[in-house]
């Protein structure tokens, strides 16, 4: 057993990396979209990525800075046109997913480079993945920058202003988990499926659904 305190050890970025993204996992995967003030559309995937709020919804994901402090076009859009689309591809589309995290050029569109097709989404300017079962469109609330230096992160915080689902996923209660096929990111090249699922009961205090929202949905 090692017990690290981080001021004394001065463990590298990469060193902390491999030890965060091995142990912090599967961990869902926002695929996501943006356009540049020039119209130029980019498409990445994040895997530092969750819901933080319900009411307002909101969903948060963290792009790091690359090994030399530079940001990724993601940031880099944000900032000229405050909108995304964050995508969640499913097993379907994971091949495409992972080749858009391929390094092109800042102004390259990454739609085109994998083939694929572009659609308009509701209540934002990005375009969203013609493909992808689900797609949220969303407006930047805040950037949580947490550093200049490798590998800081920075929280971006995206409102939802509109949803795209498969009807054949969702029921207006459940999303089929076999239909979308969900995966998580784990460290280095591997990703791991949802297809062993087990049923822990919840206590109903422990919902933070009211007791009559638990009862009525």
């Amino acid at each position: 057993m090692s017990d690290y305190l981080l001021e004394e050890h001065g463990l590298s970025p990469g060193k902390i990396y491999r030890l965060l993204s091995g142990s912090i996992c599967p961990r869902p995967i926002a695929w996501v979209s943006t356009l540049d003030g020039a119209g130029n559309a980019n498409l990445a995937p994040f895997s530092f990525f969750n819901v933080v709020s319900v009411n307002p919804p909101v969903l948060g994901f963290s792009p790091l800075l690359d090994g030399d402090g530079n940001p990724k076009d993601t940031l880099r859009n944000l900032g000229e046109v405050a909108e995304c689309v964050v995508h969640i591809g499913g097993e379907g589309l994971v091949q495409e997913m992972n080749a858009t995290s391929a390094g092109l050029a800042h102004g390259e569109d990454e739609f085109l480079h994998v083939g694929l097709e572009k659609v308009a989404m509701a209540g934002v300017s990005v375009p969203r993945v013609a493909g992808a079962p689900v797609a949220f469109g969303c407006r930047l609330r805040e950037i949580i920058r947490f550093g200049d230096g490798p590998l800081a992160g920075n929280l971006v915080l995206a409102e939802v202003v509109s949803i795209h689902v498969d009807d054949a996923l969702w029921d207006g209660r459940h999303v089929s988990a076999e239909g979308l096929r969900p995966i998580g990111r784990m460290a280095g090249n591997d990703y791991a499926r949802c297809t062993d699922l087990f049923e822990v009961e919840r206590p109903a205090s422990g919902s933070s659904l009211s007791r009559l929202a638990r009862g009525a949905s």
